[in-house]
């Protein structure tokens, strides 16, 4: 059986768990640079994870607070579809990626670290982005700051959107 070691996570599966949805907290704030939301559609936004595994590592977020993918309506699935096509476009224009990982965790038991409001991860990918500082030095090394990120990626995202309206 092969293992896959994320140890830079810690810091995150350890941390104290504020009592409020932190994805609801985003949803609600006025303040969509500080909180790192590249876009907002109808029914779902996206917005950089602050613990990412690499530099653009993005999510869909339901604007309505549920836990489980079979709790929204088509128009919110539908939607969360195409905000994923836009974003994978945007990640490859701005970051050159060459591919990219997609994935929910649905219920703790599957590995959610925020259970209770569902959320699709966007994880960029390039040929030998894993290197010897995560196995021999027990840190992962994600080049660009999250502001930087932001920066680079609002607007790639916002205009990859239009072509999947």
């Amino acid at each position: 059986m092969d293992h896959i070691w994320a140890p830079w996570r810690i810091d995150y599966v350890v941390s104290e768990k504020p009592d409020k949805c932190v994805l609801c907290e985003k949803r609600d704030s006025d303040d969509d640079q500080a909180n790192y939301v590249l876009y907002r559609g109808r029914h779902n936004f996206v917005l950089l994870n602050t613990f990412p595994y690499n530099s653009g590592h993005v999510m869909v977020v339901p604007y309505r607070h549920v836990s489980n993918l079979t709790d929204l309506s088509v128009e919110e699935v539908s939607e969360l579809m195409k905000i994923a096509q836009g974003c994978v476009a945007g990640l490859a224009e701005g970051l050159h990626t060459e591919g990219a990982n997609l994935g929910m965790n649905i219920g703790r038991a599957a590995g959610a670290g925020i259970d209770d409001h569902i959320h699709l991860h966007i994880v960029p990918r390039w040929s030998g982005d894993t290197n010897y500082m995560t196995a021999v030095a027990n840190m992962r090394v994600v080049p660009q700051l999250l502001e930087k990120s932001a920066e680079q990626l609002r607007p790639l995202i916002q205009e990859a959107m239009e072509r999947f309206q």
